[in-house]
C-alpha cells in the first residue's frame, strides 16, 4: 500500500473547504441524485473540512443550481469548484 504524504493529503483536504452541495428534502436515507424530485426543496450544505454544515435552503433544483453554479447559463454545471463563501 502506498501512503500519501501528510502534506499532500492536507493540501487536498483544504482544497475542498467551502465546497457546496444540494441535498433534497425527500424521504429516505442520505443525499440522492440531483435529477430526482426537481421541485422538492433542497438544503445547501457547505464542507468545512470535517463535516457538511447547513448553509442555505432553496425551493427547487433550479434555484440550487443557480446558487451552486453562478455565472453559468441556465444553471448548467461548469468546470471548477463551487465558490467559497
Amino acid at each position: 500500500m502506498d501512503d500519501e504524504p501528510l502534506a499532500q493529503w492536507a493540501e487536498r483536504r483544504d482544497a475542498r473547504i467551502g465546497r457546496l452541495r444540494a441535498v433534497p428534502f425527500t424521504p429516505g436515507p442520505g443525499p440522492r441524485g440531483a435529477h430526482l424530485c426537481p421541485q422538492a426543496p433542497r438544503a445547501i450544505e457547505r464542507w468545512n473540512g470535517h463535516l457538511w454544515e447547513p448553509y442555505a435552503v432553496v425551493s427547487s433544483l433550479a434555484e440550487a443550481q443557480r446558487l451552486l453554479y453562478p455565472g453559468s447559463a441556465g444553471g448548467a454545471p461548469v468546470t471548477g469548484r463551487a465558490p467559497r463563501h
